[in-house]
């Protein structure tokens, strides 16, 4: 797999207290949709992953905006499994170049940065040690029936129409996961009154690994009387936080190694 020659120069990398020599842990995330570009803006929250020598990685993938319209339509419709191999492509490059490896890797996306999450499982289970999976997309033959699901349809297509069907059923992540297969670590986050994204997604995914997976744990977090990313409420949102990095720590074994 080949990275877009433009997606080497939207890797944003930023790199902690560790050296590089392979075994920093990686946080990587993505969206790669609806034509919203990634911005450059400052994370409180990632002090405590860098502070601990880890790196953190967002790739700008085909099907944002960020070079425009014809980069949107690069990755949407018939084309969204570009953005899905820009972002494979991404963290293969960052192994590759010696900035960690395989089982030093968190994944983490949200809405349609989920939909790419639930992707990274079933299609690369190799690639990732665990992935952090928020308020997804996940079933793309029903994510129309429910929610706010019917305005995605100019993004990815209508699951009525058949040749958009076709496009859909090959890479909807709900209906590609085997029996046996050794998947990644799992924490599927939703909220039981989000009104974009309908819960059924995350409980349905959750529900076929716990019962087919052979890899890592699968854990479902459902947030009471919230919405789409949660609540707004301060403590609820550290909650969140903790547990995404008590998640992500436990899985990669932060204690006596490189996180220590």
């Amino acid at each position: 797999m080949r990275i877009a020659p433009e997606l080497a120069l939207l890797l944003m990398v930023v790199v902690g207290c560790g050296v590089k020599d392979g075994t920093a842990p990686l946080y990587i995330t993505g969206y790669g949709g609806f034509n919203i570009p990634i911005k450059p803006e400052f994370d409180a929250t990632l002090v405590a992953w860098l502070e601990r020598g880890g790196v953190f990685a967002i790739p700008a993938l085909r099907g944002g905006g960020d070079l425009g319209e014809s980069w949107h339509r690069a990755g949407m419709l018939h084309a969204k499994q570009n953005g899905f191999d820009d972002f494979f492509a991404a963290t293969e490059y960052l192994v590759r170049e010696g900035y960690t490896k395989q089982d030093r890797i968190v994944a983490y996306g949200a809405s349609n940065g989920g939909l790419l999450m639930g992707a990274a499982i079933v299609q690369r289970p190799d690639l990732y040690r665990a992935v952090i999976c928020e308020v997804p997309v996940l079933d793309m033959l029903r994510f129309d029936k429910s929610s706010a699901g019917e305005a995605a349809v100019d993004e990815y297509g209508s699951p009525t129409k058949e040749e958009d069907f076709r496009v859909l059923f090959a890479y909807s992540p709900y209906h590609h996961v085997e029996v046996g297969k050794r998947y990644p670590s799992v924490l599927m986050m939703t909220a039981d009154s989000d009104d974009r994204v309908d819960p059924m997604h995350a409980r349905k995914f959750t529900a076929e690994l716990q019962a087919r997976s052979g890899g890592g744990p699968v854990l479902l977090r459902v947030e009471k009387n919230a919405g789409h990313l949660g609540t707004d409420a301060m403590a609820e949102s550290i909650a969140r936080i903790a547990d995404m990095y008590a998640f992500a720590l436990t899985e990669i074994g932060s204690v006596g190694d490189s996180m220590r």
